[in-house]
């Protein structure tokens, strides 16, 4: 028998792999920091944790963890309706927001078609989007520019799915609702627009103008599919627990993709519980403003770029005498996690907004390193 080696589908030849941030155990591992003395300000978790009535829940009920969870999820489905004022046809539920943004992806994209995004956005889009086999195009900014979509997008008759990350990660800009109406007032009712609102709790406490309200965009437009997530301000991210809001026939159409028993019991007992508790969530979201007030004060003060962020991280820019490589590496070694943006061809890196403390060492650390320039 000849040993050739397994030949895969041609599209996953280019297909680049998830870097997730770089995990507390590792960091113990390469950089022999010691546990205790590591901060983790890279993938936008919510430094507060979750909910004290979520950890009681999970603690009472972790003995159901051999029983699947009930597949129809007909509570969190009732909730998020109740929260969002539509019905629970309107909701599906996923492993994190990212499995369906593979849903949609899968159940539009094709080789015969194309996909549109910002040049710099969540790294998933294109992923699942590769996976299909169909065309990227993305605009010639980092950032949001619909005058660039809408250029794009009327050369292009064959795009099947847009993405919209309002706001984007990882950069934390936002578009205005209003812009975004605008812009959907043009685009075909058969192209998939997926609005990815994994931060919008956030920036509907910082700017009203940015909420983009479920109900109201899937009324008015029936090939939106609108995405939550329990990963960031609800501090569930170990937990896996998304959801999208969209037009009943839609739902219908993903839920063809969807799996059985897609989440965890446990995870969907936190994401219900969680749901209660909408005072934490407030509390963590005005704690996150209060701290990123102190990092743009900060920033101002060492007199370099930040981006303005409606989200629970900040994105530092840096001028041509700074590497954000050799910055974030430094700050590896210190035990401070943080994410570089050079793999998206930018001299930036991305901080999560952590507890005061935590802030306060990356500050005193951060000084440092910039200071003395290496």
């Amino acid at each position: 028998m000849e040993n050739n080696k397994m030949k895969f589908n041609a599209v996953l030849d280019n297909l680049k792999i998830y870097e997730a941030g770089k995990p507390i155990e590792l960091v113990v591992r390469e950089y022999g920091v010691d546990e205790k003395d590591i901060i983790k300000l890279a993938s936008n978790e919510n430094p507060r944790g979750c909910s004290k009535k979520v950890q009681d829940a999970i603690c009472k009920d972790v003995s159901k963890m051999n029983l699947y969870p009930d597949d129809s999820m007909y509570e969190l489905k009732e909730k998020l309706a109740s929260r969002f004022d539509v019905k629970s046809t309107n909701v599906i539920i996923g492993a994190g927001s990212d499995q369906i943004i593979s849903f949609g992806v899968h159940a539009k994209a094709n080789k015969n078609n194309k996909v549109l995004m910002a040049k710099t956005t969540f790294a998933m889009y294109e992923i699942y989007a590769r996976q299909t086999g169909t065309t990227i195009l993305k605009t010639p900014s980092h950032q949001h520019n619909l005058s660039e979509f809408l250029d794009i997008y009327k050369k292009n008759k064959d795009i099947a799915v847009i993405f919209l990350c309002l706001p984007n990660n990882p950069l934390g800009e936002c578009l205005d609702k209003d812009d975004i109406y605008d812009f959907l007032d043009q685009i075909d009712n058969d192209t998939l627009v997926i609005v990815d609102g994994a931060y919008q709790e956030y920036a509907k406490y910082k700017d009203a103008k940015k909420e983009i309200n479920p109900k109201d965009i899937i009324s008015k437009y029936p090939n939106v599919l609108y995405l939550g997530t329990f990963s960031k301000a609800y501090g569930l991210g170990g937990m896996r627990c998304g959801y999208g809001i969209a037009s009943e026939d839609m739902i219908k159409a993903l839920m063809k993709l969807r799996a059985p028993f897609n989440i965890t019991t446990l995870s969907l007992k936190a994401a219900i519980v969680a749901l209660r508790d909408e005072k934490f969530v407030q509390d963590c979201i005005r704690e996150n403003f209060e701290q990123m007030s102190i990092f743009e004060k900060f920033v101002k003060e060492l007199g370099f770029d930040y981006i303005d962020s409606f989200t629970n991280f900040i994105t530092l820019e840096f001028k041509n005498d700074q590497n954000s490589s050799e910055i974030s590496e430094k700050l590896l070694k210190k035990g401070i996690i943080v994410r570089n943006l050079g793999a998206y061809g930018m001299n930036a890196i991305r901080v999560t907004i952590g507890t005061a403390s935590q802030n306060l060492r990356f500050m005193s650390e951060f000084r440092k390193i910039y200071s003395n320039k290496g």
